[in-house]
């Protein structure tokens, strides 16, 4: 049984460490030493991390790193890697990179995901030979939000003639959107749900599917038309889908680090095969990084670090993720489930309460928009934010004018909020009376990522970078990154209230709220 992380000698290091730069500034930082950015920046195949914009000397890192090993975050690497079980409560392996060992399987997990591309590769070959213009994938959380932000990361890749769309929500009013866009005969649906049972999916998938028989003018039927990534094989066919239009899910892959399996079909089938097998070995590149990098080298282990850092050391409790590319406008989302439903926990792996903060609360926006939307709590408020800025340097378009005005607005943005505005400043801009109005504290912190391109490969490798992190986070805290019990009470309780909805003469029996607004309800429905 470990220590609490407050407990630990190196965490107790990294307070008077802390405490000795409460009067030190970036700005001030920066003066001192030109050289900055080459001591806090990394490259690795196409990518750039500048992290000299952080509240941070070499002491630091190495104290930082001390932290790292007295975690043994290495030998939990390893264990992860192996297939160790270290989704203790729910006595699973955790997986997910196994599902990007493409080229050289070295586990049974991975070598069955090969035979299972393979089986989609077929497929995909499949539809594109038939007149299919539409794939429709209905799922929720990291069944939905990974293909998602990828297929409209990438849509430069698609195969041309095939629009993907995607139902989540339990409000029709999604999936309706959806179908009024459609022909049925030349549409194709995905139905992913581990359990083929979640609520959300399945109701949609029930929409779908009447919406389907009532309006589809050929002799075709479901079996032609629904496809499944599942891992409950007899409840999918009951719905009425072939059983070879089955793909498998995987226990040891949890949903929001799925897009790498089966759950990534409408990935394959809208980018073709070749680009889903490249976004698996970006991936697979920043998998092998990952493992075999020294701490101070590995991007992801300086991201978790430094943000354990700023978090518990500096009140930093909140992270904007703010890529400057509309093509990456889902990664916040995204990164919101990933970080949160995995570190957002209040127990340790022993069960016992966390004394530190666990995950932070996460949010962003594509720039230029958030600029113009919560930048000003970002320079100005009292809220410690720190802030990831995501850029692409090669646009694919050819309209460099507005692409170097993005790209100036990045950086100017990461340095303003690091220098600030002094009151001395302000004044010399000729507006006295204003000048505590313009006044900028500076010191926000904020790390750089710059993609050389969005490609398949590329995209691959910035998710692994954030799923990496978070499972870094995980070990320092000591808690279990693989489950979401948390998820479970508020949908047992709206099962047992939507009785109470449908049921004219049921009893209100809940609390006085719930109780009226069921009454609420009912009354003007």
């Amino acid at each position: 049984m470990r220590k609490p992380l407050s407990q630990l000698a190196s965490y107790q290091a990294l307070q008077t460490h802390a405490e000795s730069l409460q009067a030190e500034s970036i700005r001030g930082l920066f003066s001192k030493d030109s050289n900055r950015f080459e001591k806090f920046s990394q490259q690795f195949d196409g990518l750039l991390l500048d992290y000299s914009k952080n509240l941070i000397t070499e002491e630091i890192i190495n104290a930082l790193v001390d932290l790292y090993h007295e975690c043994d975050v290495p030998a939990w690497q390893e264990k992860m890697f192996t297939g160790d079980e270290i989704n203790l409560t729910e006595q699973r392996a955790v997986q997910h990179a196994a599902m990007r060992e493409i080229n050289k399987a070295t586990s049974a997990l991975a070598q069955k995901q090969v035979e299972v591309l393979n089986r989609i590769e077929n497929f995909v070959n499949e539809i594109h030979a038939r007149n299919i213009t539409d794939i429709v994938n209905i799922g929720i959380g990291g069944s939905h939000l990974g293909p998602m932000l990828v297929c409209n990361a990438l849509k430069k890749f698609a195969k041309p003639g095939i629009n993907v769309h995607f139902v989540a929500n339990i409000d029709a009013y999604e999936v309706h959107q959806v179908l009024e866009k459609l022909i049925p005969e030349n549409s194709l649906f995905i139905v992913t749900s581990k359990s083929f049972t979640t609520q959300e999916t399945l109701v949609n998938a029930n929409t779908v599917k009447q919406w389907f028989e009532n309006n589809s003018q050929s002799s075709t039927n479901i079996a032609n038309h629904f496809v499944a990534v599942s891992a409950n094989v007899k409840k999918a066919e009951a719905f009425g889908i072939s059983q070879q239009y089955i793909f498998p899910m995987w226990d040891e892959v949890g949903g929001r680090y799925s897009l790498w399996s089966a759950v990534g079909l409408s990935i394959a089938l809208f980018l073709g095969m070749e680009n889903f097998k490249k976004l698996l070995q970006g991936a697979r590149s920043k998998d092998e990084h990952f493992r075999n990098s020294k701490p101070d080298e590995n991007i992801p282990v300086l991201l978790a670090l430094l943000e354990i850092w700023h978090q518990h050391f500096f009140n930093s409790h909140t992270h904007a993720i703010l890529p400057y590319d509309t093509r990456l406008r889902y990664l916040p989302a995204y990164l919101q489930q990933l970080v949160m439903e995995s570190n957002g926990k209040y127990v340790d792996r022993e069960g016992n309460t966390l004394d530190v903060p666990s995950a932070p609360i996460v949010f962003g926006d594509v720039g230029t928009n958030a600029q113009h939307s919560f930048f000003q709590l970002l320079h100005q408020g009292t809220h410690a934010i720190s802030c990831d800025f995501i850029g692409v340097v090669k646009p694919d378009h050819d309209n460099h004018t507005q692409h170097n005005m993005l790209l100036a607005n990045l950086f100017g943005q990461t340095q303003a909020l690091m220098q600030g505005q002094t009151i001395e400043e302000a004044q010399q801009q000729g507006d006295e009376n204003n000048a505590p109005h313009k006044f900028f504290p500076g010191n926000r912190i904020s790390n750089t990522i710059l993609l050389t391109e969005l490609t398949p490969h590329t995209l691959g490798m910035l998710l692994a970078i954030y799923e990496h992190k978070v499972f870094v986070q995980g070990i320092i805290l000591n808690i279990n990154s693989f489950d979401q019990m948390g998820v479970e009470l508020g949908k047992r309780l709206a099962s047992n209230i939507l009785e109470k909805i449908e049921n004219e003469n049921a009893e209100l029996d809940q609390d006085s709220s719930t109780n009226a607004l069921i009454k609420f309800y009912k009354d003007n429905s």
